[in-house]
């Protein structure tokens, strides 16, 4: 019984020792359906992340409905606080620049918008781009044959609580099967 203990014991302290893993370097540009995103908030490197060793379902997705796009990505690396990116893309049928500057006030399909939220179960800061707190995706890759979107992004946005200053994502890509 007592080496059961033992073993239970090193078995989760490996285990939790493993639950962070540091991420320095964003993911290449790619166009060939990697499924990779990655970008730079307030210059730090974002990535989607599961908690420890357990592998989460859904981390990262695009979906299009229609002509528009919808991609999401997230990060449970630092649970129970997890973080998520999400782009809502409106009449999206070739690639280029889509602009990401009209106030909706909380995420809404009447318009493209870049969204991050930080979150302990509920949301405790809300980013969103407006009017004032704008930005672009760039789609370099746009499939519907093999079902492949890719592209970079940047924008600012402020918290839509105003209890936090705006925040800088750069250097944004992704590269994603849809």
């Amino acid at each position: 019984m007592y080496m059961k203990n033992i073993l239970a014991a090193a078995l989760l302290i490996v285990l939790f020792a493993s639950c962070k893993k540091e991420v320095s370097d964003l993911p290449p540009e790619t166009q060939t359906g990697a499924n990779t995103f990655g970008a730079k908030v307030n210059g730090e490197t974002w990535v989607p992340q599961g908690f420890g060793p357990f592998p989460a379902n859904n981390l990262l997705e695009a979906r299009r409905i229609g002509g528009n796009v919808i991609i999401n990505a997230r990060n449970f690396s630092k649970s129970p606080r997890e973080t998520e990116f999400e782009f809502f893309l409106k009449n999206v049928y070739s690639t280029g620049v889509y602009n990401l500057n009209t106030t909706s006030g909380y995420p809404t399909q009447g318009s493209s918008y870049g969204y991050y939220v930080k979150r302990n179960l509920t949301p405790t800061n809300e980013f969103m781009t407006s009017a004032t707190h704008t930005g672009t995706v760039t789609i370099t890759r746009l499939d519907t044959i093999n079902f492949v979107i890719s592209g970079t992004f940047q924008f600012t946005a402020a918290d839509i609580y105003g209890s936090d200053p705006p925040i800088t994502v750069s250097e944004g890509r992704f590269d994603i099967d849809f």
